[in-house]
């Protein structure tokens, strides 16, 4: 059975005592690929964690509604876990039971539908010393002998260089199991989805809205846009109108109130003229209160985090910030790349590309080591793993105050707030939040000291797609230097001048 149905699903927070998700109702069907987007911390891992095994989310989540899953689940976790890191390639296909019961005929056949050779199964290599395409490509493997009904995949796109993501594609594109996944990556999005379920958090976080529409990803967000325009253009319009009534009414009800004052208690014809005229009035009023209720109101959607760095931040375009070469990039594994030549120039955006294994992360973090000591300019480095460079125990205004005075704290909290952080985020550890959560948290330190170098790692990895669009401006309109390591192709298009390409 190729069907998972999902009925009046809610799902309540209970550690911040909020709902995340409110009556959500879908069903998936053979060939159906739907994406779950929305905003970091708006309970998309959760989702994906509780169809697949409600006890993953216990701990903290209270549930209520229906899930009638299928007779098997295909599970791809964010991150492969620890505890398996030492395994070898063989031991990890061993752990999967249906791995005995296929044929090696079978077997070679499903390596070679994902575009791998049929020994891999076999290989002494542990899965820790993989690099992030290779790890994915194998899980997914995995998956495929397992022959699951429904495949839940959380954001597999994640640390995959530009011919892996193109794979990755066609896997969930040629699926023929339903296939339900996040992903951060819009590219992905546009060539695979056609289901879309948005998960949105208005109202300072406090309401949660669901919608399930089945069309593609860009279809998806033109017609949300031109919703939203055509509601609040209707909206404006109709309440220009009734301001107009009310002033209209107001002169009305003021007149006839006052020659309710000044009548002669002589004159009762008139006194009775004047109460029908009031109790016109009154009735006028009514109607108007009925009208307001029934106006169309503003859209109501999740607002968007609002990022802009300093126009004062500028790198003069004559200075030289980094002038490298290197006969041999090597890490403790061996080499990597060589004669590698690198010179950038002053409010360059330069992004470095190759295939995963390739040496970028290594090089981006040597031209770190070298750019963060100079006195001449402000380098931030922000790692792919945001634990190199981060204490994880601290609060988010723990991790951004360099002084500790008042007008510091309250620039803090004012860029918590544009980055869309509520007031109890803001004093959780930020081992708790999210990885799109985390990533505000470099944005914002780089905008507050003023950096005129960015070093970035995956800048856009944990940023939802309907995020990508603002980093991407932000960084477009940048006045400084930006280094990066990206496969992010609307990244690459809309905000680097120049391309590097390692290992080729």
């Amino acid at each position: 059975m190729h069907t998972l149905q999902i009925r009046q699903l809610t799902i309540h927070h209970r550690r911040d005592l909020r709902c995340l998700i409110r009556d959500l109702s879908f069903t998936l069907r053979e060939h159906d690929r739907a994406a779950i987007i929305g905003e970091e911390g708006n309970g998309k891992s959760t989702l994906l964690k509780l169809i697949y095994e409600p006890s993953l989310i216990e701990s903290y989540c209270e549930v209520t509604g229906e899930i009638i899953r299928p007779g098997s689940i295909g599970y791809l976790e964010q991150e492969l876990p620890k505890e398996k890191a030492g395994w070898t390639v063989y031991e990890f296909f061993c752990a999967v039971p249906e791995f005995y019961n296929r044929t090696p005929g079978e077997l070679s056949r499903t390596a070679q539908k994902l575009g791998l050779t049929g020994d891999v199964y076999y290989s002494s290599q542990t899965l820790g010393t993989l690099s992030g395409g290779e790890n994915v490509k194998l899980r997914l493997l995995a998956l495929a002998v397992q022959q699951p009904d429904v495949l839940l995949l959380d954001e597999p796109s994640n640390d995959l260089d530009i011919p892996t993501l193109e794979w990755l594609e066609r896997f969930i594109r040629e699926s023929d199991a339903p296939v339900l996944y996040i992903s951060h990556d819009e590219t992905l999005l546009e060539n695979t989805a056609n289901v879309i379920i948005h998960l949105e958090q208005v109202r300072r976080k406090t309401i949660p809205l669901c919608t399930v529409t089945r069309c593609g990803y860009r279809e998806y967000i033109e017609r949300r846009e031109a919703s939203r325009a055509h509601q609040t253009q209707v909206a404006r319009k109709e309440k220009e109108e009734y301001e107009k009534q009310q002033e209209k009414f107001r002169r009305i009800q003021s007149r006839v109130e006052h020659e309710q004052n000044v009548i002669s208690r002589q004159d009762p014809h008139g006194g009775r003229l004047l109460k029908k005229k009031m109790a016109a009035v009154k009735s006028m009023e009514r109607r108007f209160e009925r009208e307001h209720s029934e106006m169309t109101q503003l859209p109501e959607t999740e607002d968007e985090i609002f990022v802009r760095f300093s126009p004062e931040i500028t790198s003069s375009r004559g200075k030289t910030v980094l002038d490298l070469h290197l006969d041999t990039l090597a890490n403790e594994g061996g080499e990597l790349a060589k004669n590698i030549d690198l010179h950038i120039g002053g409010g360059e955006k330069v992004c470095i590309v190759g295939r995963n294994g390739a040496g970028k992360t290594t090089l981006l973090r040597l031209i770190a080591e070298r750019l963060l000591s100079r006195t001449d300019i402000k380098a931030a480095y922000m790692p792919q793993d945001y634990a190199e460079r981060m204490d994880l125990s601290l609060t988010p205004v723990e991790f951004l105050s360099r002084t500790g005075d008042k007008e510091e704290l309250t620039a803090i909290r004012t860029y918590l707030g544009s980055m869309r952080y509520t007031a109890a985020e803001t004093e959780h550890p930020i081992s708790a939040l999210s990885g799109g959560q985390k990533a505000k948290l470099y944005f914002i330190a780089m905008n507050l000291d003023r950096c005129d170098v960015l070093l970035l790692d995956e800048p856009t990895r944990n940023f939802s797609p309907l995020s990508g669009p603002v980093i991407r401006q932000a960084l477009r309109e940048y006045g400084g230097t930006v280094i990066s390591v990206s496969h992010d192709r609307k990244f690459i298009s809309e905000v680097c001048d120049r391309v590097f390409l390692l290992g080729e």
